[in-house]
């Protein structure tokens, strides 16, 4: 009876089987489908768009599992039924790995899962179903490989060598197999080779296969950890409760041979907090004799430096890159979610994620990860740069929160200034590399970047970061341990603790990224008679410092100044001098505000972190950038009101915009009723520190102050290109805000065509990017300083224009700023200026009329402009607009009211096919009109009128149509006249641009009676 009551063995399943299992799975996947696709379809899956069999004879990945029957079925069905081992294989490997010392199994159990989800993700979601969805999974999916394979392989027990090897090798083999793979790609997609895709599909396989192979990894790890699930039962009777109790000891148990070793470190735990409770500031004197120990603050401090300016180089790249596809768009296109990025640090209220975050290791890799925003420059494609810039955004966003708000008290001040000198560096790296970041993503080596540079830098620094001896690692027990000494009162609440952090990062953002956005709000024109931004944007630099010394005041009675309400009042008053006053007035309004701004930090830092001890830091940091993403909408809509929905709310309210800012920051000051003076602990520095930030803000005032003079001296004289001729060579473009067609700064684009065509006066429409969406660049910077021009910029930010820009070899004697009647659309910005054209006065006139939409704008527009050119009549006149018309049309569209009521000539009125470009002119000997194509510069050609001007005390001796449309070849005019060579559409034209519509320049014979 007994022996028929016997209870059966246990089950026994080895973990390293499943890893096996996943590992077969998934091999039979690939290969079946690799197999059955060559076998069934072979031409269609190796043709693609650039070329076919024989040129291709490789399949890709995608192709083979995602486009055919049967082999697209057999691979789904296979990879859903490795989907279990392959879940389970993650939670053993974490259940392996965990240790009461550390959360990175933890971290790594979460990427685990978000990798298996992307990878069911690209593999469902084929490139036929959706590229861009195929795309994007794909992409994160090998993001997510970077922590998954660095972080197991350093969990890996020393001991387990087999899977330490294997784990070292094919992580290395993967991530170098990218390389070339991008390289053939950008070959396929771009330079359209044949047969390079057959080459990337080679890389792409051997990604795959590497990824599977370090996976396999995981049953040498669990093999020699000898893990297992043991599956009892719960059989017996009650003549056997030992049987009954060892069988439910049994049941659904996992053996953890590391038990033993967690418990023999608890010791060493012990250790470990009380090693963190004596953390080391990265500018503590090392007591040593050596030099180098002597030195290594200064190091830190740097290495702390450099990081900061490569945070906020990651952060101002985000907006730029986005906006390129919502000026592609003219609205919102989708991509303005990326914005949204920055919410990362909500992601902390995740507790192991949060621990890890706050580890060594963590900070590490988050600095490591940003770093993907700056190599993001390397790829070719808008969008692929995008999604990276947006997750290097939100690693950098994470890493910041937990910079500023995850040390101890005595790290606040630290870090705010250093967060504050971060950005002061950045703006400095713009001021001299022609307001551009040179480690941008969206600016290469050819548009001035110094990308490979920057990057070098970056990781010389993180490798310092990562080495030092001790580093303020913090956890949420230390900073509940630290939070307890300075309990807020309900008063300091994290809600407006963190609305005054978003309100100032955005005033810094927008006003002080770059030392030439200030000057642009108080800019008049000619006569000049205020700050000039080649000359003076150092003064910005020199306010922003002043506001940084003072706020490295060693005094606690200097930190309470600054943060009292009185003070608060000043730098509104400079805010309102800035915004109401021009010129020099409105410039030292702004050098307060720059100065206000930069004092302020350590206050915001400081009260920001007492309310993430109340509210958390997830709460308190995302709130934070959610104040900045509203703030970056609403001012942009401030002057696109046209092209979103709810714009029109915001039209022209920059003082709405302006006055928010300033209230939010004020939720950061000690208000007499708000009872927060006892919540904050003032925010000094040690004396060391304070020499360091002292010493640094003095070598970036002098480096400003040099960069300064250097291009002062190094600028070109603007001198006319034909003096003895009289020939005056106009040209008028529209360069979509200096972005080019692949999404890159196209400064040095447009030099090179404006110095081949020999142009002496320049029109260049929707040019005003001072603005957080377009990076605050000055675009005028590179032809001014290069190619030597006086330059006007026109209507600043404040005057809610997509802005003009006249650049001129002639002296401007005079030019005033007109914004033309826009009742319904967009504000059209335009330019009156009188040149000295060899001693004749010619008016200049250079506008941005509205859009076709607008029929009643457009028709007023053009009657304020007829105005201007009627004014002056019969002086010289030179019109170069965007007008958006059809040539010959009757009013009220602008053509015939602008040629007949302003008193002016079309340059040729025989041109019928333009829509929105025109040059019109009076007064002058016409001698030729150009039509040149656009490149891949913006998404509008250049035209160019060549005109001569009558000699001094004389005019057009003969106005009649006869007289001015003498057709003529270029050889029968003297060579001055000629246009360049190279761009003749039969010579292959040059950098993209050519001759286009006539396929060369129209010329015109000069009456032979013309006084010259």
């Amino acid at each position: 009876m007994a022996a028929a009551r016997q209870k059966p063995v246990p089950f026994v399943l080895y973990a390293s089987t499943i890893a096996r299992t996943h590992t077969y799975l998934a091999l039979a996947a690939f290969l079946s489908s690799l197999f059955i696709g060559c076998a069934l379809h072979y031409k269609k899956i190796v043709k693609n768009g650039v070329a076919g069999y024989p040129e291709e004879w490789f399949p890709s990945v995608s192709a083979t599992i995602g486009d055919w029957y049967p082999e697209r079925n057999i691979f789904q069905v296979l990879i859903a039924l490795n989907s279990g081992p392959r879940l389970a294989l993650v939670a053993l490997q974490y259940y392996l790995h965990r240790n009461v010392s550390s959360s990175i199994p933890g971290f790594l159990l979460l990427v685990g899962i978000l990798r298996t989800l992307s990878c069911g993700g690209w593999v469902y979601i084929t490139s036929s179903d959706d590229h861009d969805v195929h795309d994007v999974l794909m992409i994160s999916y090998i993001v997510l490989n970077v922590p998954w394979m660095l972080g197991s392989w350093s969990c890996t027990p020393p001991h387990h060598t087999a899977a330490r090897r294997r784990r070292r090798w094919t992580s290395i083999a993967f991530f170098a197999s990218i390389i070339p793979m991008i390289h053939f790609f950008i070959q396929h997609k771009v330079d359209r080779i044949p047969g390079a895709y057959t080459r990337y599909s080679f890389f792409e396989w051997s990604l795959i296969f590497f990824d599977i192979l370090y996976d396999s990894s995981a049953e040498l790890d669990f093999r020699t950890a000898d893990l297992k699930i043991t599956i009892g039962t719960l059989g017996g009777g009650p003549s056997d409760p030992d049987k009954i109790k060892q069988a439910d000891a049994s049941v659904a148990t996992v053996t953890d041979p590391l038990a033993e070793r967690a418990a023999q470190s608890s010791n060493s735990d012990v250790t470990a907090s009380n090693e963190k409770a004596e953390v080391q500031h990265p500018l503590a004197k090392v007591p040593s004799d050596s030099l180098y120990a002597r030195i290594k603050p200064a190091i830190s401090f740097l290495s702390d430096l450099y990081l900061s300016y490569i945070y906020w180089s990651v952060y101002t790249a985000l907006a730029p890159t986005l906006f390129y596809f919502s000026v592609w768009e003219l609205g919102i296109s989708g991509q303005e979610l990326a914005l949204l990025s920055t919410l990362s640090p909500i992601f902390l209220g995740i507790a192991p994620f949060k621990e890890w975050a706050h580890t060594r290791e963590g900070r590490t890799i988050l600095h490591g990860l940003s770093f993907i925003g700056l190599l993001a420059y390397v790829s070719k494609s808008p969008l692929v740069r995008l999604l990276l810039v947006t997750f290097a955004n939100s690693a950098a966003s994470v890493g910041a929160a937990v910079q500023w708000f995850g040390g101890e008290d005595r790290d606040v001040a630290y870090q705010a200034l250093l967060t504050g000198l971060g950005y002061l560096v950045s703006s400095l790296s713009k001021h001299a590399n022609h307001s551009n970041n040179p480690v941008w993503p969206f600016v290469n080596e050819q548009s001035g970047g110094y990308n490979k540079t920057g990057i070098a830098l970056a990781c010389l620094a993180l490798f310092e970061f990562a080495r030092r001896p001790a580093i303020p690692a913090t956890s949420p027990s230390t900073t509940k341990k630290t939070a307890s000494t300075h309990t807020p009162t309900p008063d300091a609440h994290w809600l407006s603790a963190a609305i005054a952090l978003g309100g100032l990062i955005f005033s810094l953002h927008s006003l002080l990224s770059d030392p030439s956005t200030l000057i642009a709000w108080s800019w008049t024109g000619y006569p000049i008679k205020g700050p000039v931004p080649r000359q003076h944007g150092s003064l910005t630099h020199v306010a922003q410092a002043v506001g940084l010394t003072l706020a490295a005041a060693p005094s606690v009675s200097a930190s309470r100044v600054l943060a009292h309400p009185l003070y608060f009042v000043l730098g509104a008053g400079n805010a309102y001098a800035m915004y109401v006053y021009k010129d020099w007035a409105g410039y030292a309004g702004g050098l307060g505000v720059a100065a206000f701004l930069m004092s302020v930090v350590p206050t915001v830092w400081a009260r920001a972190r007492v309310g993430a001890q109340s509210g958390g830091v997830a709460k308190t940091a995302a709130v934070a950038w959610l104040v900045v993403c509203v703030f970056d909408v609403v001012s942009t809509f401030t002057v696109a009101y046209a092209f979103v929905p709810g714009g029109v709310y915001f039209r022209e309210r920059t003082d709405w915009v302006l006055g928010t800012q300033f209230a939010c920051i004020a939720l950061a000051f000690r208000w007499p009723r708000a009872g927060a003076s006892s919540t904050v602990p003032p925010a000094t520095l040690p004396q060391r520190a304070r020499h360091m930030v002292q010493y640094t803000l003095a070598l970036v005032v002098v480096l400003s102050l040099l960069v300064s003079q250097y291009r002062a001296t190094r600028a070109e004289v603007p001198r006319p290109h034909r003096p003895t001729a009289r020939i005056v060579r106009t040209g008028i473009w529209t360069v979509h805000f200096g972005i080019d067609n692949e999404g890159r700064d196209s400064q040095r684009r447009m030099r090179d065509l404006v110095r081949d065509m020999e142009l002496d006066v320049v029109s260049l429409l929707e040019t005003d990017l001072h603005r957080v969406v377009f990076g605050n660049r000055d675009l005028s910077l590179v032809m001014a300083e290069e190619l030597g021009f006086h330059v006007d910029i026109g209507p600043g930010p404040n005057q809610h224009t997509w802005g003009v820009v006249l650049l001129s070899k002639f002296p401007i004697i005079n030019s005033t700023h007109h914004l033309l009647p826009s009742p319904d659309g967009e504000l059209a910005p335009a330019i009156e200026a009188f040149l000295d054209m060899f001693g004749t006065e010619v008016k200049v006139i250079v506008a941005h009329n509205g859009q076709e939409e607008t029929p009643l704008d457009r028709e007023l527009q053009s009657t304020a402009l007829a105005r201007l050119m009627s004014d002056s009549y019969p002086a010289p006149v030179i019109f170069l607009g965007y007008v958006v018309t059809k040539p010959h049309a009757a009013r009220p569209a602008p053509y015939e009211i602008m040629v007949t009521d302003g008193k002016v000539h079309d340059i040729d009125e025989e041109d019928v096919d333009r829509w929105c470009e025109y040059i019109f002119y009076r007064g002058l000997y016409r001698t030729s009109y150009a039509r040149v194509s656009r490149g891949i510069v913006t998404d509008t050609e250049m035209q160019i009128g060549q005109f001569v001007v009558p000699r001094l005390g004389t005019r057009v001796t003969d106005d009649s149509k006869d007289a001015r449309y003498m057709r003529s070849f270029k050889e029968t005019l003297p060579e001055d006249h000629w246009f360049p060579m190279p761009y003749y559409p039969e010579l292959g034209g040059k950098n993209g641009h050519a001759y286009h519509v006539f396929n060369t320049p129209l010329y015109y014979n000069i009456p032979q009676d013309a006084v010259l």
